[in-house]
């Protein structure tokens, strides 16, 4: 055995060789630790490897003495307390362990290295955030501030499996973590999975009822469970006893917007304003009632929010977004433009975006989805002909055709349903992988059995979403274009309807909305042509390879002749004619879409040729989109 260490050079030697010996040959570890201990015996870091060299010989009792004396001495050294938590867990100390994770918890925020991702987390640095992270997780893989600060990560670029795999092993490293599992409830609901956020946040509040993040989280989970009224008692129930929360008045206002309270809502819009009269995001909120018309002094104080040199970027876009809207009621269009164009240059600044992306996956869609392809796995899928899928680009005019659709005695409107997106993306890969066509490839491996039980899965989770007992079910993500191979695979039943708009007014309209999350193709005019040719190429190959399969329903058709066309639909999908399809703009239902108020209101043929006066600025838009818009409601030849 080595002498101990007599200077500062040799100490540090002995501690690097002691550090290095640790995985391969703890018992050595511990020796020279306790050599370094009998010349200085208070070294923390010599303690600390003594006492997780005892631990990974399987000497508990010795362990936790050296780590609990580590403790006392050195209160602020958050590895020691996270060791100790771990023993005590393993132990079946939970009480102890609890008191220890909390302890490592407050010495943490004070870790260098921590505060340094912390940091760059604040300032939205999120690869430097990641980068700092997974260093840290790679030589403590059970930091279990570090995997949450991870998963914040993962969630900002909605990497949301990988988020709840994070925080999932955090919590199983340490089951009371409560704000890890307010982050796992908050990441399951941002991903789809309201009703495992709902028994997350349900565990939450049984700690503490009347924690006003838990009934925050609460109001927003019942939201995504299409339980608004729920959502609406939750938000007042915080509002009550803390009214000064801008921000939550204006998701109050959100909740009563689905349910038609429009002058409730607009109350709630300007209370958060009252309180925070940079919000844009609430200016905008009063922009998205489409109904609403802003006043004079509404459209100065927007003017003046702008000149500010301390507003976010977020914030700015809002008001941007907001005061195009306002200009636009005004029919200063020109001005109207270019408060659009700064807001979507804005959000685009903030997000990649990659249009070959899209190029590629269609022809590598039509080389997949072949008919031999299709015969191969005929009737594979589940059989219930419940799903109803309304397809296309947001605001192409598939809120109207749901409103009609559910108005029938046998339909029911649900909402733009995660399920389908999320099943694709679990069929992808995770996204260190970067191999193109990974999704398509996944598809052509899978089984019958497989396909069937996707559909299985697709039919159970959507459940949830089923209030009235109507034999079918509307989901109306937009996006699901892109997976009608894998719609017709895994549920070959299901009816899919492409609703279909003029690409000029349908871009436009796009790139007017600002979209919560997601949708990144609006924010340039290109962008728009080009995925919206994308589009009609890939529905172009589905028409001749399942003839038929896809109901395509034009907007300028349906509201130049409402009856004929809602008849021919509902003949389509099977079922017969009901008057109050016609009345749909009297159905109470909850709509979250933009398009809520104007689907509330008899059809109208205002909105059909809005994009004619912004006509001087779309070159870049109808230069992308080429042929597609000059053959329109026809399809040119793809190659």
């Amino acid at each position: 055995m080595s002498a101990a260490p007599d200077s500062d050079g040799s100490l540090r030697t002995a501690l690097a060789h002691a550090s290095r010996v640790l995985e391969t040959d703890p018992l050595l570890a511990a020796a020279h630790a306790a050599e370094i201990l009998r010349a200085d015996p208070r070294h923390p870091l010599a303690m600390l490897l003594l006492g997780v060299a005892h631990r990974r010989c399987g000497e508990s009792a010795a362990a936790l003495q050296v780590l609990r004396r580590l403790c006392v001495e050195q209160p602020d050294m958050p590895a020691a307390w996270l060791e100790l938590a771990e023993l005590l867990t393993a132990s079946g100390q939970a009480d102890e362990a609890e008191v220890a994770y909390a302890r490592y918890l407050k010495s943490a925020a004070r870790d260098p290295e921590l505060r340094a991702a912390a940091a760059a987390l604040n300032a939205n640095h999120v690869p430097q955030a990641e980068a700092l992270l997974r260093a840290r997780l790679s030589r403590s893989p059970t930091d279990v501030a570090a995997l949450r600060m991870l998963a914040e990560v993962c969630a900002r670029l909605t990497e949301y499996r990988e988020a709840c795999t994070l925080l999932e092993r955090s919590l199983a490293l340490w089951p009371g973590f409560d704000a890890a599992r307010y982050n796992y409830a908050t990441v399951l609901n941002r991903a789809g999975r309201a009703a495992q956020a709902e028994e997350q946040c349900r565990r939450l509040r049984a700690k503490a009822p009347n924690d006003p993040s838990y009934l925050t989280l609460e109001a927003a989970i019942s939201a995504n469970l299409g339980n608004y009224a729920d959502a609406i008692v939750a938000y007042e129930s915080v509002l009550a006893r803390y009214p000064r929360q801008p921000r939550l008045w204006m998701s109050y206002g959100h909740a009563l917007k689905t349910l038609a309270k429009i002058p409730q809502s607009i109350a709630a819009y300007r209370q958060a304003l009252q309180m925070h009269p940079t919000l844009g995001e609430a200016y905008w909120s009063l922009a998205n009632l489409k109904t609403f018309r802003f006043s004079a002094v509404e459209v100065l104080a927007m003017r003046h929010a702008l000149e500010r040199t301390d507003l976010t970027d977020e914030d700015r876009l809002h008001f941007e977004f907001a005061l195009g809207k306002a200009l636009e009621d005004a029919q200063s269009f020109e001005q109207s433009f270019a408060h659009y164009a700064a807001g979507n240059a804005l959000r685009r600044k903030a997000h990649g975006y990659d249009p070959q992306a899209n190029s590629s996956f269609v022809r590598r869609s039509k080389q997949l989805f072949t008919p031999e392809f299709l015969a191969d796995r005929a009737g594979a899928g589940a059989d219930a002909d419940d799903p109803i899928f309304i397809v296309g680009l947001p605001r192409a005019g598939s809120t109207l055709i749901e409103q009609i659709l559910a108005s029938h005695s046998r339909i029911e409107g649900t909402m733009e349903l995660p399920d389908l997106p999320r099943i694709a993306r679990e069929l992808a890969g995770p996204r260190d992988d970067e191999e193109e066509g990974a999704f398509l490839k996944r598809v052509a491996s899978l089984e019958r059995d497989q396909l069937r039980a996707l559909g299985e899965r697709y039919l159970a989770e959507t459940r949830i979403m089923r209030k009235t007992g109507a034999p079918r079910f509307i989901d109306k993500m937009p996006n699901n274009f892109w997976y009608i191979g894998l719609i017709h695979l895994i549920l070959p039943n299901a009816l899919i309807i492409d609703a279909r708009r003029h690409p000029l007014a349908c871009c436009f309209s796009c790139f007017k909305q600002h979209f919560a999350r997601g949708q990144w193709f609006t924010y340039g005019l290109e962008d728009l042509g080009l995925y919206y040719r994308d589009y009609v190429e890939l529905m172009a190959h589905y028409d001749e390879v399942l003839p038929g399969k896809v109901v395509r329903v034009c907007y300028e058709a349906l509201i130049g002749d409402p009856e004929r066309s809602i008849r021919e639909l509902l003949e389509r999908c099977g079922l017969p004619f009901e008057p109050q399809c016609l009345s749909f703009h009297e159905n109470s239902r909850a709509v979250r879409t933009a398009s809520a108020e104007q689907v509330r209101r008899p059809i109208f043929r205002d909105g059909i040729d809005q994009w004619r006066h912004y006509e001087p600025w779309l070159g870049p838009l109808q230069s992308a989109l080429g042929e597609v818009l000059n053959t329109y409601p026809q399809v040119p030849e793809f190659r």
